[in-house]
């Protein structure tokens, strides 16, 4: 198939387009680089500088690659910045999306993989959490990406276009040329292991006094590769489907700074501080319905051979793409 990667030069979007193009796919990639970087574009890929603003400029950008399908990775993804700027969440991933939307329509093309979250959900009254859990959303970022599933199925109903929306939480590690690197860091793994590279003084824990084991908040880590495979399945849908994705189980903070010590075998120091608003104690997602629809398998579902792959990527590319 040929695929247009929208937002394929940041993280997700980089190694799904490099498994993509191993498979034997051809892939093209669609990013403003405000998020991404240029570097992060695998070289076998067609790269095309443009901005979901601009809906012609998606267009074009159809037109000219004829996709087979379209993944969407360019939406917005900080909770903390979408409480303070829900203005810019509502704009990119809702407004945004509807330009992508409009020009596949425009364009003829039907099929639609969309990077969603399992932040729609809200605090879960159980865990793990599957497709069939009530979706509250206690901020805008949950908030955008589920209204944004609801244009997805009123497109579909109106215009025929076939979806699937994957659900998640916690990305990390690497693949041996792509990794994590954010303008603003906020995800936990990269942050501990920048203190083990020298370039952070401590790790930040948010809150030990949750009911958990251990007091810290336990989230379902799942690695890249799993979940870009995970991404690749979708596109044999005949049908439009939700899936959540998670390993099943969990690792709380203190486990994963553990985790990181043990890999790196240096020393990370932490420091204490409150909860953060919004933080529920655990969140872990259940992917029994992938697996038993798409076939599924996770290959990477331990927290060390995730921990692993981001390290060394962290240690080849310490400064991230700016290298």
């Amino acid at each position: 198939m040929k695929i247009l990667v929208v937002g394929g030069a940041g993280y997700i979007g980089s190694i799904c387009t490099e498994l993509l193009l191993d498979e034997g796919h051809e892939a093209a990639v669609f990013d403003n680089l405000g998020e991404g970087h240029r570097r992060a574009v695998d070289s076998r890929a067609e790269f095309i500088e443009g901005d979901l603003a601009d809906r012609g400029q998606i267009e074009v950008a159809l037109s000219s690659v004829r996709p087979d399908a379209v993944m969407h990775f360019a939406a917005s993804a900080l909770v903390g910045e979408s409480m303070r700027d829900p203005s810019k969440y509502f704009r990119n991933n809702i407004s945004n999306g509807l330009n992508l939307l409009d020009a596949m329509v425009a364009t003829q093309v039907g099929r639609f993989v969309f990077s969603s979250t399992c932040a729609i959900f809200g605090p879960p009254k159980r865990v793990p959490i599957d497709e069939a859990a009530p979706v509250l959303p206690i901020n805008p970022y949950g908030e955008s990406k589920l209204g944004f599933e609801k244009i997805l199925r009123w497109y579909g109903e109106i215009h025929g276009l076939k979806f699937v929306s994957l659900r998640y939480f916690n990305a990390a590690g690497a693949s041996e040329n792509f990794g994590e690197d954010h303008r603003i860091e906020t995800h936990l793994i990269p942050n501990v292991l920048k203190v083990a590279l020298g370039q952070k003084p401590n790790a930040e824990i948010y809150g030990t006094d949750y009911e958990t084991p251990d007091g810290t908040c336990v989230r379902d880590y799942i690695h890249i590769i799993d979940l870009a495979r995970a991404h690749i399945l979708a596109l044999n849908m005949g049908r439009s489907e939700y899936y959540n994705l998670g390993t099943g189980g969990g690792s709380s903070v203190h486990e994963v700074i553990a985790a990181c010590r043990k890999i790196t075998g240096r020393k990370i120091d932490t420091v204490e501080k409150p909860r953060r608003f919004g933080d529920p104690p655990r969140l872990i997602a259940s992917s029994d319905k992938i697996k038993r629809e798409l076939g599924w398998k996770p290959q990477f579902q331990s927290l060390d051979r995730i921990i692993e792959s981001a390290w060394k990527w962290h240690r080849k590319y310490p400064n991230g793409y700016e290298d």
